[in-house]
């Protein structure tokens, strides 16, 4: 039996309201505008605010599922999912950031139901895994390799750089919907295994508007930000 995380809860929320200036909520309490929205995979261990230093209210709407899905199919019609949706629509949100995680579960799901047809028993999951299947086929094809060293090495390589094409095929989709005709979409890896040569917790700009060269996007982010360009495709 787990022990009672109730008063531990208590006591986080208790340093949040005294980690929260006076003037916090002001001009914030009728409505929101946040800048971005960021759909990133659920994971414990990948902090939305936290790899943005978001430290006040109303600068990031946040949406999260497994395998960072930005679509939904509605009446046989794939459209944005509403979590991501709602702030580009109805608060002038005008950025999406879409965001994978080295070491993702979901895609590591999504490859283990290609390569042996086995998909996670709880129902919900296995339709959400279920989503990955194509992308990860359709990754596996345009792989070039599995990657050098032992086995555990190879798949986990194999693992990240689907990663990196699930970020690009969910940026395409989201650029196909109307809701998100107008916003600048931007693809992200967080990474904290070192697959991309850098320090834990540092993200990588693959994709901007489905621009996936790394010159151009280092162009774009300039000298101070160009290491923070990288990709395993």
């Amino acid at each position: 039996m787990s022990f009672d995380l109730l008063p531990e809860l208590l006591e986080r929320n208790a340093d949040h309201v005294a980690s929260l200036d006076a003037d916090a909520f002001e001009n914030r309490r009728d409505g929101q505008r946040p800048p971005v929205v960021s759909v990133c995979c659920s994971d414990s261990r990948v902090s939305q605010e936290g790899m943005w230093a978001v430290d006040r209210p109303g600068f990031l709407f946040t949406a999260g599922n497994i395998g960072n899905r930005v679509s939904d199919t509605v009446d046989g019609e794939r459209v944005l999912d509403g979590s991501v949706a709602y702030p580009l629509v109805y608060t002038e949100t005008e950025v999406l950031a879409v965001v994978g995680h080295t070491g993702c579960g979901a895609v590591g799901a999504a490859l283990n139901a290609v390569e042996t047809g086995e998909l996670p028993a709880d129902p919900g999951v296995k339709a959400d895994v279920s989503t990955l299947v194509p992308i990860v086929e359709a990754g596996l094809d345009a792989l070039d390799g599995t990657g050098d060293g032992d086995a555990d090495a190879a798949t986990a390589s194999v693992r990240n750089r689907l990663v990196e094409y699930n970020v690009h095929e969910q940026v395409a989709m989201a650029r196909e919907t109307d809701a998100a005709a107008d916003a600048s979409v931007y693809g992200f890896v967080y990474d904290f295994h070192g697959a991309y040569g850098g320090p834990d917790g540092a993200v990588y700009l693959v994709n901007v508007d489905g621009e996936r060269d790394p010159d151009a996007l280092r162009d774009r982010v300039g000298p101070e930000h160009a290491a923070r360009v990288a990709t395993l495709l």
